[in-house]
This record gives C-alpha cells, sequence and structure tokens, in this order.
C-alpha cells in the first residue's frame, strides 16, 4: 500500500511539473537590476547631458519590454548619494560628474524613470546600498557634505571602502530617513537593498567604540551586529506598512546564509562575515520578497540545484525570486547556454510565485549573450505574464470591466469596455488584461491565452484577425497589488460578421483555489461543460485522501467550494476534479 501511495505522490508531481513546463506561469516576477554605481547600466558615463540620460534610460525600457522583463530595480543611492532630487544627501558623482553638483539643466531622474516605467506598465523598484558610503576611496572628490565628511564618526573605513556603522543608533536612524523620505515622495512600487551591511573584507575591531557604548545585555558581538542590522530591517518594514502598505520591501542577501547549509554547501559566511541574517528576516515577516544573489551553476560547492530550494524553505510564506547571473555567460566562467534557462525550468517547477532577478541589464540580458535575450522573448518570456500577488498586503480583487463589445471587419476586431468602480478598498483598475482564444474558448489561466496587457486609461484594443475564423475576447481588471478581478462576459467576432453575444459557454475548467497559501480556508472553483457525475477530492503528499468535497455533482458551469484545513498541518496539498473523461489536478499551500 506504501508502495502505491508513493507512486500516486509522484506521479501528482510529474503531472504538476510536465504541465509547469509546457504551459509557462500566469504570474512571474521579471526584473533586472539596472545599476549606475560605477555606471555599469546607467547611465553609460558621469556627467551626460539629462536629454542624453534620458534618452538612455527610455532606450533600456524599450529594450527590456520587448523581452518580456516586467520590474526593474533601479539602483537610486549607491554611496550614500543620490540620483533624486534629495535634501539630505548629495547628487550623485555618477549622475552628473561631480558629487553634489545637480543635472544642468535641472531634472528629478528618479521622477523621470518612475514615471517612464509606469507607461509601460512596469513596476519599479528602487535599489538602495544601505550602509556603503564611499565604494572606492580616492576615486573622485568627496563633497563637505556627504555624510562621510559630515559625519566621519559614523564611518568603518577599511583600505577601499567606507560604510556607515550599523551599531551606531544615530547611524540607522540616519538610513530609515533617507529611505521614508523617498517612500513618502515618490509613486515607488518596491523598496529593494542589496547585501552590503558589514564589510565583506572583515570588520575586526572598527566597530568597537559601538560596541563599547551600544552592545546592552549583547555578550557576543556576532549576534550583536546581526541585531544592529535587523533593527534596521524591522524599522524600514514598520514604516513602509504605516506609509504606503502597498509598496514591497525586498532584500538580495549573498546566496549563502552559512557555509555548509545545506549539506555540501560551501563558501563565504554571510550569517558571520557580513551579519546578515536573512532567515531571521522571514520568520518575522519584515520582507515581501528575498532576492539571495545565487550567482553560481548547477553542481559544485555552491549548487544553484541546492541553494534554490533552501532558500524557498525559508521564506515563511513570502516570495523568493532568485538573483542569477546571466553575466557569466559571457566572463571567464563561460557558462553555457543552456544553463540560465535550466535555471528559470528549475524555479518554475519549485517556486509557487516563480521569478527571478538578472543582473545586470545591460551585460548579460540586453547584449544578448550566447543568445540569452532571445530565448526570453521566443521561449522563457514568449508569452506575458502578471506579476505574482501578495495576498498578506492586498487580497480584494477590484470590480470587472462592464459592457464588453466586440465589433470589427476581416483584418480587425475592435474591443470597447467601460472601467469599472472602485472596489470596497478605494483601489481601481491598474490595467486590464485582454484574453483571446481563436475557435475555442477562453482559459483565463492559460497565459498563452492574454493577447495583451492594457494601461488603465485606455477602454478599447484593436486587434488584428485573419478571415474565416471565430476570436472570442475576455477582459479582466487588475489593481496594482495584480489582484484580478472576475472576467467579463464573453464577447466574440466571427470574421467579417461583427456580431457579439453577451456569453459563450466555457469548457471544462479546474481554476487555482484562492488565496493560495491559505489559512485556514481557502475557495476551489471549477466549471462543467455538460452533465455527469463529478468529484472533488483532496490529497497529501503521500497521495492520502484528506477530504473529499463533492461526489456526484451533475449540473453544468461554475461551481466554487470553500475548503477548510483547519484540521490540517502546514504543507503543501493537491486538489483534483473529476467528471467523465476530464482529470485535473492542483497544488496549493497550507501556512499556518
Amino acid at each position: 500500500m506504501n508502495r502505491l501511495l508513493t507512486l500516486f505522490s509522484l506521479l501528482l508531481f510529474l503531472a504538476c511539473n510536465v504541465a509547469a513546463q509546457s504551459i509557462p506561469p500566469k504570474r512571474e516576477f521579471r526584473a533586472v537590476w539596472i545599476a549606475s554605481v560605477a555606471n555599469l547600466d546607467w547611465p553609460s558615463a558621469p556627467g551626460l547631458p539629462p536629454s542624453s540620460q534620458r534618452g538612455e534610460y527610455i532606450s533600456l525600457l524599450d529594450k527590456l519590454k520587448p523581452l518580456g522583463i516586467n520590474v526593474v530595480v533601479v539602483q537610486i543611492r549607491p554611496e550614500c548619494d543620490a540620483l533624486y532630487a534629495s535634501s539630505i544627501e548629495p547628487w550623485s558623482y555618477w549622475l552628473t560628474g561631480g558629487q553634489g553638483s545637480p543635472p544642468n539643466p535641472l531634472y528629478d531622474p528618479l521622477q523621470f524613470m518612475i514615471d517612464e516605467t509606469h507607461k509601460r506598465g512596469m513596476e519599479f523598484h528602487a535599489w538602495f546600498n544601505p550602509y556603503r558610503a564611499v565604494k572606492t576611496v580616492g576615486q573622485y572628490t568627496i563633497t563637505a557634505t556627504h555624510v562621510s565628511r559630515s559625519h566621519a564618526e559614523w564611518i568603518l573605513h577599511y583600505t577601499s571602502e567606507k560604510l556607515l556603522d550599523p551599531g551606531n543608533p544615530a547611524v540607522r536612524a540616519y538610513v530609515a530617513n533617507v529611505m521614508v523620505d523617498v517612500l513618502r515622495r515618490y509613486d515607488i512600487d518596491g523598496m529593494h537593498w542589496d547585501d552590503y551591511f558589514y564589510s565583506y573584507s572583515g570588520t575586526t575591531n572598527q566597530d568597537d567604540s559601538s560596541w563599547t557604548k551600544y552592545h546592552g545585555s549583547f555578550t557576543d558581538k556576532g549576534a550583536w551586529r546581526r541585531d544592529n542590522v535587523n533593527q534596521l530591517v524591522k524599522a524600514v518594514h514598520d514604516s513602509i506598512q504605516v506609509i504606503k502598505p502597498w509598496v514591497k520591501f525586498g532584500i538580495s542577501p549573498f546566496g549563502i546564509w552559512k557555509s555548509g547549509v545545506p549539506s555540501g554547501i560551501s563558501g563565504l559566511d554571510a550569517y558571520n562575515v557580513i551579519y546578515g541574517d536573512a532567515v531571521m528576516w522571514m520568520s518575522q515577516l519584515w520582507l515581501d520578497y528575498l532576492t539571495p544573489q545565487l550567482y553560481w551553476k548547477f553542481g559544485g560547492a555552491q549548487d544553484y540545484g541546492k541553494l534554490m530550494p533552501w532558500w524557498y524553505s525559508q521564506i515563511n510564506g513570502r516570495h523568493l525570486y532568485p538573483g542569477q547571473a546571466p553575466w557569466h555567460i559571457g566572463d571567464a566562467q563561460n557558462w553555457s547556454s543552456s544553463e540560465l534557462p535550466n535555471q528559470i525550468r528549475l524555479n518554475r517547477s519549485v517556486l509557487s510565485s516563480p521569478g527571478s532577478v538578472f543582473f545586470r541589464a545591460r551585460y548579460g540580458v540586453i547584449d544578448n549573450l550566447k543568445g540569452f535575450a532571445d530565448s526570453l522573448k521566443n521561449s522563457l518570456y514568449r508569452y506575458p505574464a502578471l506579476i505574482p500577488r501578495m495576498p498578506w498586503k492586498d487580497s480584494l480583487p477590484p470590480f470587472p470591466p462592464s459592457n464588453l463589445t466586440v465589433t470589427g471587419n476581416l483584418s480587425t476586431a475592435t474591443l470597447h469596455w467601460q472601467k469599472p468602480a472602485p472596489a470596497a478598498d478605494g483601489d481601481t483598475a491598474k490595467y486590464f488584461v485582454i484574453y483571446r482564444a481563436v475557435n475555442d474558448t477562453v482559459d483565463t489561466n492559460d497565459p498563452r491565452t492574454i493577447r495583451f496587457l492594457s494601461l488603465n486609461d485606455t477602454t478599447q484594443f484593436v486587434d488584428p484577425i485573419s478571415p474565416n475564423f471565430q476570436y472570442n475576447y475576455i477582459v479582466t481588471a487588475v489593481d496594482r497589488l495584480h489582484n484580478e478581478s472576475a472576467p467579463t462576459k464573453i464577447g466574440y467576432i466571427v470574421t467579417g460578421v461583427g456580431e457579439r453575444i453577451a456569453a459563450l459557454p466555457y469548457e471544462y475548467r479546474l481554476d487555482q483555489n484562492y488565496p493560495n497559501p491559505f489559512n485556514p480556508r481557502t475557495t476551489i472553483s471549477f466549471t462543467l461543460k455538460q452533465t455527469g457525475g463529478t468529484t472533488l477530492k483532496v490529497y497529501d503528499l503521500l497521495g492520502r485522501e484528506v477530504a473529499t468535497l463533492v461526489d456526484g455533482v451533475t449540473s453544468t458551469g461554475n461551481h466554487s467550494i470553500t475548503f477548510s484545513g483547519e484540521q490540517l498541518s502546514s504543507g503543501v496539498y493537491f486538489y483534483r476534479v473529476i467528471s467523465g473523461s476530464f482529470v485535473e489536478t492542483k497544488k496549493m499551500i497550507l501556512q499556518k
């Protein structure tokens, strides 16, 4: 019997994995880092005219968007400086060619970048280096107003770099104030940190003064250092929750938490060298997503195939978007053209909310090393993807659009709809999703039916079509945090006739449960095309039946069933609907 249960469980996993590879995820965080430090990505050189800076940024977006990228993570504070209008820190050398010198003519690059990013339906995550003050000592002139000069007592000074001292409470207050200033004044979608906490070269006795003054009840200096970083993470999380709770908070720690964890992994120990305890942050739910820098390939002492699933086991129901290294395709490591695509496929088979952040935009992605950009555009990211939902931030979907009409002729179908009223939480539609199926029903769970993502200032879509087909359309509304409305009634056009109908019957369909993860209740919906006995059952990972939700439904149409996991343990479960020859299984996660 145990062998049969194990076999059943394996078949369920194989079915899910095969489906995951044949049908891409409808939701996926597809991001790149855009680095400003040392002019790695943008701007291409310090002191360019603002018109050139703007043109370069637009060019970046216009090259990334067709590849399927839907998020940019832009470095706006590389060295306690600012690529935006700040009253706290000086203008960045990497922007203007002189630290403290404003753009000439004056403009606000951050506002410009946010506006251009949003015009393209992409998210903008503002990337901060929380503690790095001077990347390379002596590289350029530091202005007198820079914190490394105005508060020299806050600085930990190493051979070639300067960092703010995380053990000084005044430093934590200062850094939090910088981030809150941006949070209040700019319409960012996310706040993102990298991993410069304490120095990679080893802090030794640099912070003895702060330890003496502020160690409190701590007797272990390492634990105290980690707590210093933790305090800032918590402070910024709390500020976001109060000021703009819809803004996402993510950090990209070094990719190895501790050497030897998981088994077989060795390398720099982030826990004891730079004192970043990402496991602690996730256990306290201070972050919405984690992006460990997994800049290694499959195999070896830093095995991507071991590290990524281990990190996923630590995120406590939040999202994992691994940081990946397409630049290694073209550098001395000379990765094969299949390495990154295989990593993305593994992400999709393991993660409940898949995604990646690629380092970096100009080197590894846009320059199409060994055809990587082509593989994104033509295969892996061929179909549009909505950004994953974060139900702990907002789970209420907007109302659907109304009055969908479809008219046309032999070559075009024109869709019109009306915007929905604000939802109960005040959210309005941020954008609309247009789904299309040709001579078939529309499956809104399948991203291959997504025809276009339309911004919220548009309520029509013109679609090229061909003669002798029936084109069926659905439109949904999506809010800022990517909650999707119920679909409109289906509209269709038979080429050249120009007629429409109010609704078209669905085929069989099993929907993803909502919410997912859930605690303790979730809703499972399915649709039947014709009458016949139907069962809906829930199984655990060993293939054991834990609940029968439906046994013998005969009516056609939509059905919604509430499932309670109150008596079950946290973990992964599967639910399966059987109706005649139709059988479909989906995965859900109970997170208590």
